[in-house]
């Protein structure tokens, strides 16, 4: 395992790391968390993401309770949350001063910890002032609750706002993004981004590398495997989303490719996005502890990845049409 700077940030973080989007909650309850986790952890992760909407909150508990079990020292692993949807009240849902403020605390208060590392604003919020936006990240700072900020599905623009609202005001700007890159969505980070890390040194925790599960190739015969995340309640749109003809081309292209490595699509997919410079880490998704160990032994599959496959790789790419 390697591990990156958080952009220009003098902050290190394993280049593959854990979230806990779908599973936690819903197919991983505390006993198989501390599986997961502690499998990542042997493998070197010393990240682990998580946000106050996953589960309603039941993400954190969960993640939390696990990580109070394992008893590792905190100065060794870091923890994100993320803040947006904190609930249905008319002040708890955005970026306002007052559900930063607490967003916070009732995350801290569910994960069972003092601080968390990361803090990212989950989504951009048109309806708060930038200026109140960064003024509150920064109070969290300051009173130790974390100890970076960044941003989530933001647009460049917005984040270059925010960056000039911070350094004229002597505040802290954002440092790291959080979007979702992989093979089949590459635009926004590829091209819009690029000034951002040209210009702030931007650093990149990127979600999805999987694209839903798409880009392991459990779906390339068109059918959905029981028990994948297409089968659980609330999750009926993947289907559409994995299912769709022009995508299952390329993933069937890629599969070639991968077999001919003899290695996983999963492992191709991670390490394509762990070849990009500009990600700090890529964050993988797990409900069982074999996705783990296949998934980080895509840092092994890195060097196979010689100019000729990925001239191949975007060769299987080149009639796909990425969504706007």
């Amino acid at each position: 395992m390697e591990y990156r700077h958080l952009g220009k940030a003098g902050i290190k973080v394993s280049e593959l790391s854990i979230g806990s989007w779908v599973t936690y909650g819903k197919q991983v309850d505390v006993a198989s968390a501390k599986e997961i986790l502690t499998a990542a952890w042997e493998a070197g992760v010393n990240f682990f993401d998580n946000a106050e909407a996953y589960a309603r909150g039941e993400s954190e508990r969960i993640m939390g309770k696990a990580l109070k079990e394992l008893g590792w020292p905190r100065e060794q692993y870091l923890v994100s949350t993320k803040i947006f949807w904190g609930g249905s009240g008319p002040d708890d849902t955005g970026l306002n001063y007052k559900h930063l403020i607490e967003g916070v605390n009732n995350s801290l208060k569910r994960f069972g910890l003092d601080y968390v590392d990361f803090v990212f604003a989950h989504r951009p919020d048109p309806d708060t002032p930038m200026e109140e936006v960064v003024w509150g990240f920064n109070q969290i700072i300051q009173q130790g609750k974390a100890f970076y900020w960044g941003t989530s599905e933001w647009s460049a623009a917005e984040i270059m706002l925010a960056y000039q609202v911070a350094r004229e005001n002597h505040l802290r700007p954002p440092s790291m993004e959080q979007p979702q890159y992989n093979l089949l969505h590459r635009r926004r980070f590829e091209e819009e981004y690029a000034i951002l890390f040209k210009e702030l040194g931007y650093g990149t925790t990127v979600w999805s590398p999987l694209a839903g599960g798409l880009l392991t190739g459990k779906y390339n015969d068109g059918k959905i495997p029981e028990g994948s995340r297409a089968t659980l309640p609330g999750f009926e749109w993947v289907k559409t989303e994995v299912l769709n003809p022009e995508k299952l081309k390329v993933t069937r292209k890629l599969a070639e490719i991968a077999a001919d490595l003899g290695v996983s699509m999963a492992q191709i997919s991670l390490a394509w996005i762990l070849k990009n410079p500009n990600v700090s880490t890529v964050i993988t998704g797990a409900s069982r502890v074999e996705q783990v160990r296949e998934n980080m032994k895509a840092i092994d599959v890195v060097h196979k990845l010689d100019a000729e496959v990925m001239a191949r790789i975007e060769a299987a790419l080149a009639d796909y049409h990425e969504e706007c």
